[in-house]
């Protein structure tokens, strides 16, 4: 008898998981239910969409039809599960058009139902103009909305991923864009002064970017988006509102059924992607896989997680008894952020301690993602170590280099378990205009093993900052040159000594051995030679300020 299978869900993993266990029995009837009107959406290309990058809708969705005639899949859409009945092995499902039910029996049940928007209990989020950017029809919304010409001021409320990625789709579309974000920065899955890094970006591009400030209310004018008032006091004029606080998973179904919910709130699934009921899978943004670096149950509603997931429930349902693991996720994220790429892997440094590391080693390395003279661009990387271990916890990156390739490095070395010690020997690929001698992944990897040896002193922005605030003796000593100086500086009483004179320069600095010395240049390449150098003639309290003045995220003088 065939095998009767049922997805619920079509966004991402229902799609994959009904396609993959079609390619594995051809004889199974599988039916896929889709709430919406669409099928297969590329809902990571809507901000593109809105932006201009493509044009055509159809890009982004697939019709019913081609499931029914290349993969013999009934793919019914408009159409919502109202009930699971476990015991009978039954979904209820209702047609929105014709409000007819009917029921479909199963032998395995997949449950793809995503994510929902977190809409913030403000007023005026009803008005007409108020959007999220969660759907097809959120995105075929802002586009219409963008080629009328009628916008010229947005704001984007929630500094997250899709936040920052309509902000640009916005900016280049000619809408001048304000980001209100409540907490002190956007992008709340890295660490502050690599966020920082992206909201000066952000700005250079002409966006504006307000942290530490929460939208109180949606002020309408006849039913039409007026402004948004801040918890200030202070009311931002426009024509449309972005919000972009969030998603959380969509498990209200899976609830209703009775099957496990974990503490986030999505569906419990085991390492088969088995729900607690065995003949009922669920993948994608409603469930809470493991996270591989600590075991824990955690939350990816990212579609390369979804559609992997998928690929795994599938051919565990197809047969009678699992045996494909999916062993869990790193937390890999990435975007665009105009010239900037932006991505991270594993524990940021505040995510570490919030999970309970105590001895952290950390650190910033700036460098060109390849030779100078074959047109290189900066990344900015941030490391993060078990300081007891030396255990690789997670990495990330920004800048206009090639971000995406170093991050997938780390995600590798993140499901290898890798210590430093393996990291700072890779065997990468190199050749001129893919990347420099030494891959900047590494030359990261090798500052965080001379920290880890005790062969550098480094010392982050954030702290400098505190110190100085703190009004802490201290020197700052820059060794870059005259001309790198004039053009920008810090403004923070430091001392010029260019690295090629400093062997003759030691008469103008302080003579007390215990004085501290924050070194730095560019990207504190040239710092740490001089630190070494300075150690070599006795001084005792020499740090390198870790990524030099390009990963400065405070203001400079210019």
């Amino acid at each position: 008898m065939a095998k009767k299978i049922v997805v619920i869900g079509g966004s991402a993993a229902g799609p994959k998981a009904a396609s993959k266990a079609r390619r594995l029995d051809q004889n199974a009837e599988i039916t896929m239910i889709q709430k919406g009107q669409f099928l297969s959406m590329a809902s990571c290309g809507y901000p593109y969409y809105v932006g201009g990058v493509f044009d055509k809708q159809s890009q982004m969705v697939k019709e019913p039809a081609s499931f029914q005639n290349i993969k013999n899949i009934n793919a019914l859409v408009k159409t919502e599960v109202v009930t699971i009945n476990r015991k009978d092995k039954v979904v209820l499902a209702k047609n929105m058009v014709t409000e007819e039910e009917t029921q479909y029996p199963y032998d395995k049940l997949m449950i793809a139902t995503g994510s929902v928007p977190v809409i913030p209990p403000i007023p005026g989020v009803d008005l007409d103009g108020v959007t999220t950017l969660q759907s097809v029809e959120d995105a075929k919304f802002l586009k219409e909305r963008v080629n009328s010409k009628n916008v010229q001021h947005a704001v984007v409320v929630g500094g997250g991923l899709i936040g920052i990625e309509t902000t640009e789709a916005l900016q280049l579309a000619g809408i001048k864009v304000t980001v209100v974000e409540r907490l002190p920065q956007i992008l709340t899955f890295m660490d502050w002064e690599m966020a920082k890094l992206v909201e000066n970006h952000i700005k250079e591009k002409g966006s504006e970017v307000l942290t530490n400030t929460a939208a109180q209310e949606i002020v309408g004018e006849e039913g039409k988006v007026k402004a948004v008032k801040l918890d200030t006091g202070e009311e931002l004029p426009c024509e449309l509102v972005v919000l972009s606080v969030g998603v959380k998973p969509n498990s209200k179904l899976a609830a209703s059924a009775g099957l496990e919910i974990g503490e986030i709130g999505g569906v419990r699934v085991n390492k088969y992607l088995q729900t607690s009921d065995p003949n009922i899978y669920a993948a994608g943004d409603c469930i809470e896989p493991l996270n591989m670096i600590n075991g824990e149950y955690t939350w990816l509603p990212m579609g390369d997680a979804a559609n992997l997931q998928a690929r795994v429930a599938a051919q565990n349902m197809v047969k009678d008894h699992p045996d494909v693991q999916y062993k869990g996720v790193v937390m890999t994220a990435i975007c665009q952020a105009f010239d900037f790429t932006v991505a991270n892997t594993g524990f940021s440094e505040n995510y570490a301690k919030r999970k309970g590391y105590p001895n952290l080693l950390t650190t910033m390395q700036v460098g060109p993602d390849k030779p100078g003279f074959m047109g290189a661009d900066y990344i900015t990387i941030k490391m993060v170590a078990d300081a007891k271990t030396g255990k690789f916890l997670g990495m990330q990156a920004v800048g206009q280099g090639d971000v995406a390739k170093r991050i997938a490095i780390g995600a590798m070395a993140l499901h290898a378990g890798m210590h430093i010690e393996d990291l700072v020997s890779l065997d990468l690929p190199y050749a001129p205009p893919y990347s420099p001698a030494i891959d900047n992944f590494i030359t990261a990897a090798h500052v965080l093993e001379n920290k880890f040896l005790g062969r550098m002193d480094g010392i982050s922005a954030t702290a400098v900052m505190e110190k100085i605030n703190k009004k802490d003796d201290l020197l700052l000593l820059d060794v870059r040159n005259m001309t790198e100086y004039e053009e920008t500086r810090l403004g923070l009483g430091e001392m010029l000594i260019p690295l090629p004179t400093l062997r003759k320069s030691l008469d103008n600095l302080p003579q007390e051995k215990n004085k501290e010395i924050i070194v730095y240049c560019k990207v504190s390449l040239r710092g740490y030679e001089a630190a070494t150098f300075l150690m070599s003639q006795g001084y005792k309290n020499i740090k390198v300020l870790e990524g030099g003045m390009m990963a400065w995220p405070f203001a400079k003088i210019r």
